[in-house]
């Protein structure tokens, strides 16, 4: 996935026997990376383990069966126009759990979540048809969407909930102590509508596995490029102000932002990126999967802690985000961006999140 240095298939298949071997028991796996490639390298990693001994985690949504890769903007969602029709939209759907199961050695997803959906995803009957026969069918115990790839979709998301709450188990979104806008604008609504959330990029980028520093050299091609000048800089004083809390109960700087993470309602998972930095002397990434499967069974979080550390990490209006907005008016949708619609702004007003969506 372009972060740090390229792990060959003989050390993949360790870290996930290793990460198996420490305590973790949830993998999630999307049929999109390296086209299939994730599904079959994690399914040759826990052949020999009992599938009842963990969760998978599918994601689908990327059609890159029949579907052109567009350059770095990846492969087309399969409800892009001109793909497919409505009608076929379970179909493919079947299609494309049933080889991202058999790839995963599987019979089975514990949880089946819609992937980086465009906008007819988070709003079409056809789409959420498609992925209750999922559950009719046997092979996806629950459902949930994941927004992406990058941050925002907050009034799509909470539309979503509103919509197809009655489906939605899971919904995962990017929440760290350092970005807590706009993910944790629809928790309240997750929690409403007894929606779980998984948080992604617990790590923000890696400064919390604390061996991304200031004059860091990324390799070429790696996502954390895309940030914004001077991330680095800027997280890491951040990081020194909340360390001495991770100091006070014994706990790494990745163990905080889980733990940090963890303490807000109703997120249930953390999956933060595990990275191994590309430079002589870095840690190894084997030592941050032990950080991770090492979480307290119980959070030492004091309220105190958690709202000084949100005092801190407080990041309200300071990116674009992707999904519905005011700055689109007028034009066509495109994948990660579409004009807003008038109902989300009802949905905005109804969560108290203002009568303007131009982030």
């Amino acid at each position: 996935m372009h972060f740090g240095e390229v792990l060959d298939e003989n050390q993949f298949l360790d870290l996930v026997r290793f990460s198996y071997e420490q305590g973790i028991r949830t993998f999630i796996t999307s049929d999109v990376y390296g086209a299939g490639r994730a599904d079959s390298m994690l399914g040759e990693a826990l052949k020999d383990v009992s599938r009842d001994s963990y969760s998978l985690v599918g994601l689908l949504g990327h059609d890159f069966y029949g579907g052109l890769r567009a350059g770095a903007k990846g492969y087309p969602r399969f409800t892009e126009p001109g793909l497919r029709e409505e009608k076929d939209y379970a179909a493919y759907l079947k299609m494309a759990c049933e080889k991202s199961l058999e790839r995963c050695n599987a019979t089975h997803f514990d949880l089946v979540m819609l992937h980086n959906p465009d906008t007819t995803g988070y709003t079409s009957e056809a789409v959420w048809d498609g992925l209750r026969a999922l559950k009719q069918q046997g092979v996806a115990d629950r459902l949930g969407i994941a927004p992406g790839p990058a941050n925002g979709f907050t009034l799509d998301v909470i539309d979503c909930f509103e919509k197809f709450g009655d489906d939605i188990d899971w919904a995962m979104l990017i929440l760290n102590p350092f970005e807590p806008w706009p993910g944790s604008l629809a928790l309240p609504a997750a929690k409403k509508h007894d929606i779980e959330v998984v948080a992604r990029v617990v790590d923000y980028g890696g400064l919390f596995h604390d061996d991304v520093k200031p004059g860091h050299k990324f390799r070429d091609g790696d996502h954390r490029t895309y940030r914004a000048a001077g991330w680095i800089e800027h997280g890491c004083e951040k990081l020194e102000k909340i360390r001495p809390i991770a100091d006070k109960h014994g706990l790494s700087m990745l163990q905080l932002a889980s733990l940090w993470d963890l303490a807000q309602q109703p997120v249930r998972s953390v999956v933060p990126t595990l990275i191994q930095e590309a430079y002589e002397g870095a840690r190894s990434i084997k030592d941050k999967v032990t950080e991770l499967a090492s979480l307290p069974d119980e959070n030492p979080l004091t309220e105190e802690d958690i709202a000084f550390i949100n005092s801190v990490g407080d990041n309200t209006g300071c990116m674009k985000l992707k999904g519905a907005s005011e700055r689109h008016a007028g034009q066509e949708p495109r994948a990660d961006e579409w004009p807003m619609r008038g109902e989300l702004l009802e949905v905005s007003q109804r969560w108290n999140l203002g009568s303007s969506w131009a982030w």
